[in-house]
């Protein structure tokens, strides 16, 4: 293709994606060689037990759901897909090792709750937590593990205070099996 050409084709590809509202920095390939992948410290791998796709029961034994969790951008984060055995009741988060050292996640649901919970391994548990308000203004306190059980299952266990954490109720407890 004539030089010419080649400057009226990548000005319309430049065209169509601002258009599409594609960063300008994503629209231009990067004249460097790529880096290496900046997560696979050991530190990035400590969530990696909860990878996979899930069938999730209560301690009786019933149903709770099912939640697929993905490695995504290059193994930098986690992306939680949950959806209820009762059905109607989804939830997503995405979790990441930050700047900071810790992990953090973002939850939202189809009820409307967002938890931003910041944490990371204690005595082997992913353990995190964080605040929010209430529907009712005031603040709640909220906890959530996961426990890699011998047998290659998950326990997670997600509690919350309305006390500043003098007392504590069990939001959901589910024992993670993985779908074969």
């Amino acid at each position: 293709m004539p030089d010419g050409g080649r400057r009226a084709v990548m000005a319309l590809l430049v065209a169509a994606a601002a258009l599409l509202g594609i960063p300008a920095s994503a629209q231009t390939p990067p004249s460097a060689a790529p880096s290496p992948a900046p997560c696979r410290s050991a530190e990035h791998r400590q969530f990696d037990f909860w990878i996979g796709h899930w069938e999730v029961a209560r301690p009786d034994g019933k149903p709770a759901g099912t939640n697929r969790i993905e490695s995504v951008f290059g193994g930098c984060a986690l992306q939680e897909d949950w959806s209820s055995a009762a059905g109607g009741y989804q939830g997503r988060s995405l979790n990441a090792l930050g700047a900071d050292g810790r992990w953090h996640q973002t939850w939202v649901d189809t009820s409307g709750l967002l938890l931003q919970l910041t944490g990371g391994i204690r005595d082997g548990r992913m353990v995190l937590s964080g605040e929010r308000t209430s529907r009712q203004g005031g603040t709640v306190r909220d906890e959530v593990s996961w426990e890699p059980l011998p047998t290659g299952r998950v326990k997670q266990h997600w509690r919350s205070s309305n006390d500043d954490g003098k007392t504590w109720t069990d939001v959901f407890v589910g024992i993670y099996t993985k779908k074969r």
